[in-house]
C-alpha cells in the first residue's frame, strides 16, 4: 500500500512539472555491499536512469543480475544488460568492479553498441586485460554462432577513458561531474555528482569524512553516501579501526556531511555493518542528523 501512494505521488509531481514518467530521473539502488560477502546485497552499484538511459556508477559482485531483476520484475528496461551503454567507476577496489566483465560480456553478440567506462588511472590497463581475456570466447563464440545472429564480432570490448576532476559526461540536459574523494591510500578516488532537469545526485563512492562533498552535495535532492558503524567500529582490532577510518565514513561523522549538506534525502548504501542491527545503524545517524535518511536495499528506487 505505502510503494502505491509513492507511485502515486511522484506520477502527480511529474505531471504538475510537466514531465512523464519515461522523462523523469529515477535512481535505482543496484548493490549495497561491500567485499563482506552478504547473500542479500550485491556489491556497489547505482543507476541513474534518465531519458531512456542507464547510467551506471560501479559494477560490483552481483549487479548484473539485480539489473535482470530490475528490468524483469520491475519493467526497468533501461537496466536490461545489453541496453545500458554508460558506466562510471569510483575507484578500482574488487567490489565495486566484480561484474565488469559480466556486464561487457553479457549476450555481447546482440549488441548494438559498446560499452564505454569511464574511471581513475588504471581503468584503460585492466580494460585491455579484460577485453583480451574475452578474446578467447569470442572465437569460440564466433566459430558455434551463425554470423547473422552476431551484430558485432568486437561487441564484448569496452572502450575505457581514464577521468581527472571535472565534468566528464554530458548528453542532453544530464551532467555528470567527478570529484575526489579521501579513500586512504586509493588515489584517485572519485565520488559524482549528476544534474539533470528535474533531479540532483551526488553518489559519494568509497570515502571518509570529505568537505568536497558537503560542498558537491549542498541542498540536492539525493545524497548516496557509504557508512560503517561507528558503535560496531570501536569494537574492532586497533588496526582495523584506523583503516576504516581513514577509508569510510562513520555514522557520527555522515551525520555532520548530511546536517551541513542539507541533502533533500539521505541514502546510506555500501554499508559496513560488522553484525550491528539495520534498525542500530540508522539511529546512529539519527542520533546527530534530523533530515530525511534510508538505508537502502537493492533495487531501491527513488
Amino acid at each position: 500500500m505505502q510503494n502505491m501512494f509513492k507511485a502515486l505521488l511522484l506520477f502527480l509531481l511529474l505531471l504538475m512539472s510537466g514531465l512523464t514518467l519515461a522523462d523523469g530521473t529515477r535512481v535505482v539502488i543496484l548493490g549495497t555491499g561491500t567485499p563482506v560477502p552478504d547473500y542479500q546485497r550485491a556489491g556497489a552499484g547505482v543507476a541513474v536512469i534518465h531519458k531512456g538511459q542507464a547510467y551506471l556508477f560501479d559494477a560490483g559482485n552481483g549487479i548484473v543480475q539485480r539489473a535482470i531483476e530490475a528490468n524483469q520484475r520491475l519493467s526497468i528496461k533501461e537496466l536490461e544488460p545489453n541496453n545500458i551503454r554508460y558506466l562510471f567507476f569510483t575507484h578500482l577496489h574488487s567490489d565495486h568492479i566484480h561484474d565488469y566483465s559480466t556486464l561487457a560480456s553479457s549476450r555481447w553478440w546482440s549488441r548494438e553498441f559498446k560499452l564505454k567506462a569511464w574511471g581513475p588511472k588504471g581503468l584503460k590497463e585492466m580494460t585491455g586485460y579484460m577485453n583480451k581475456m574475452m578474446d578467447v570466447e569470442a572465437k569460440l563464440r564466433t566459430a558455434g554462432t551463425p554470423r547473422e545472429a552476431i551484430k558485432h564480432l568486437d561487441g564484448y570490448r569496452v572502450e575505457a577513458t581514464e577521468i581527472e576532476d571535472g565534468v566528464v559526461f554530458k548528453k542532453d540536459d544530464l551532467t555528470i561531474e567527478a570529484f575526489t574523494v579521501p579513500h586512504g591510500g586509493i588515489k584517485p578516488a572519485f565520488g559524482y555528482k549528476i544534474t539533470t532537469a528535474d533531479k540532483s545526485i551526488v553518489i559519494s563512492g568509497d570515502t571518509s569524512y570529505s568537505e568536497k562533498i558537503i560542498e558537491k552535495a549542498r541542498d540536492v535532492d539525493i545524497l548516496i553516501h557509504e557508512v560503517v558503524s561507528a558503535g560496531a567500529l570501536a569494537q574492532l582490532p586497533e588496526f582495523w579501526q584506523g583503516y576504516h577510518n581513514s577509508s569510510h565514513t562513520r555514522t557520527d561523522r555522515l551525520a555532520e556531511v548530511a546536517s551541513k549538506a542539507r541533502p533533500k534525502l539521505l541514502v546510506l548504501y555500501h554499508i559496513l555493518f560488522f553484525d550491528t542491527p539495520e534498525r542500530e545503524l540508522l539511529e546512529e545517524v539519527r542520533a546527530g542528523y534530523d533530515g530525511k535518511v534510508v538505508l537502502a536495499h537493492d533495487l531501491d528506487v527513488f
